[in-house]
């Protein structure tokens, strides 16, 4: 009986040995675990010494301020929360089982900047991941700017109304200290008719959000312009013209669901009254690598059209040399306005050799149904040889400044 006893004690006491060894064996497996996954952490946090902990405050604040110049962020954890539930990752602890690291924050006054001595930096975060895109359009003002604007045009078919919003506008340079804005909506070739802003008192950078309609059929929609014209006023109450935007309509795209989003900068108004037969603007450049010489025809004004109610206007650019016919080439026609825009580019071949004895020739030509065309007005530019003044002027500053778009109005003479 008393070996049978032993013997059951025997099995019992192996029993409760095994027990016992797969316990601890199970507890240091998953503490072993643990560091694993503790190790892969800290691994990626670049420290100085084996210790990375905030010594004291003056420590702290100074780390700070160099990760402040940096273009990265620290990731710390705050010391209100590492007290009982966080173990100090550099020293191959381990979080208690059941807690929480984002549980409820210990009871006292919030952490800051200031007070983080003891905090550790787990990494970092990239602030540039996170920026928005930086607008150019609100920072890049080339020189001698004297305002920007912005608009948004759409077009609904099945209303024939054309919908435009004027945002905003910025960089305005008034003749005195003050501003106080407001703009006028042409829709060109109307100009006896307009739609007007509210004021905005005293700012170079006013916000408008406003919205604006004109009834246009959709057949004459890609033959209008619209003209903003922004104003200040003084305390006389008198209206001084800072600018003007001229938009032609005949580029773009307009539906129901394309709403376009645009800014121009303003240009100066011509306050010179018309010549006798009109004036014509337009930019010159000169590429000097590809020998190509470009035309861009912005607009006219003060036209003598023949009274007529199918009157069409367009402009004919011809290059010569040596007074001998080489190319031309045409805008298209702007329907019945004194005050026609085109904004149309064209290119020529132009060998930089030729400058000296080549020269252009722009027509401003009406055409009537059923009549032969009749011209307006023309102007011709180039070298010594050909012409002087203004004309002149405007040849060479092109040659002077290749590449680059020169702007000037010059006055239609009378032709035959």
């Amino acid at each position: 009986t008393e070996q049978a006893v032993a013997v059951g004690v025997g099995i019992i006491g192996g029993i409760l040995l095994f027990v016992l060894i797969g316990i601890t064996a199970y507890l240091l497996w998953k503490k072993f675990c643990c560091l694993l996954s503790y190790e892969k952490l800290t691994s990626s946090v670049k420290t100085t010494s084996a210790n990375a902990v905030f010594q004291d405050q003056s420590t702290s604040e100074i780390q700070l301020k160099s990760t402040s110049r940096s273009r990265s962020i620290p990731f710390i954890i705050p010391p209100t929360l590492h007290g009982r539930d966080w173990i100090n990752l550099t020293k191959e602890g381990h979080v208690q089982e059941g807690s929480d690291p984002c549980g409820i924050p210990q009871p006292g006054p919030r952490s800051s900047f200031h007070s983080l001595a003891g905090a550790y930096v787990v990494g970092t975060i990239n602030q540039e991941l996170y920026k928005f895109p930086e607008d150019i359009s609100e920072t890049d003002f080339p020189e001698g700017n004297i305002g920007r604007l912005w608009f948004s045009v759409e077009y609904e078919q099945e209303s024939e109304r054309l919908l435009v919003s004027l945002i905003k506008a910025r960089k305005l340079q008034p003749p005195d200290d003050s501003c106080s804005p407001f703009v006028k909506i042409y829709l060109l070739p109307d100009e006896r008719s307009y739609l007007q802003s509210k004021t905005k008192r005293k700012t170079l950078n006013p916000q408008f959000d406003e919205n604006f309609v004109f009834q246009v059929s959709s057949k004459m929609l890609l033959q209008r312009t619209l003209k903003f014209l922004v104003y200040h006023v003084d305390k006389q109450k008198k209206h001084h013209l800072l600018g003007q935007v001229i938009f032609p309509l005949k580029n773009e795209t307009l539906t129901d669901d394309n709403k376009l989003v645009i800014w121009r900068d303003l240009e100066k108004e011509n306050l010179e009254p018309p010549s006798e037969y009109g004036d014509i603007q337009f930019s010159l450049s000169y590429n000097d690598y590809l020998g190509r010489l470009t035309v861009v025809v912005l607009r006219a004004r003060g036209l003598k059209l023949q009274e007529s109610h199918a009157v069409s206007v367009y402009v004919k650019v011809s290059l010569m040399n040596h007074n001998k016919f080489i190319k031309s080439k045409k805008t298209a026609a702007v329907l019945g306005s004194p005050n026609p825009v085109y904004n149309e580019t064209f290119s020529f071949k132009a060998d930089q050799t030729e400058l000296d004895t080549a020269s252009l020739s722009l027509s401003v030509l009406q055409s009537t149904k059923g009549e032969k065309t009749h011209p307006l007005g023309r102007v011709v530019v180039g070298p010594f040889m050909y012409t002087r003044g203004k004309e002149l002027e405007h040849w060479n500053e092109m040659i002077n400044k290749p590449k680059e778009l020169v702007k000037r109005w010059h006055t239609l003479c009378h032709s035959t």
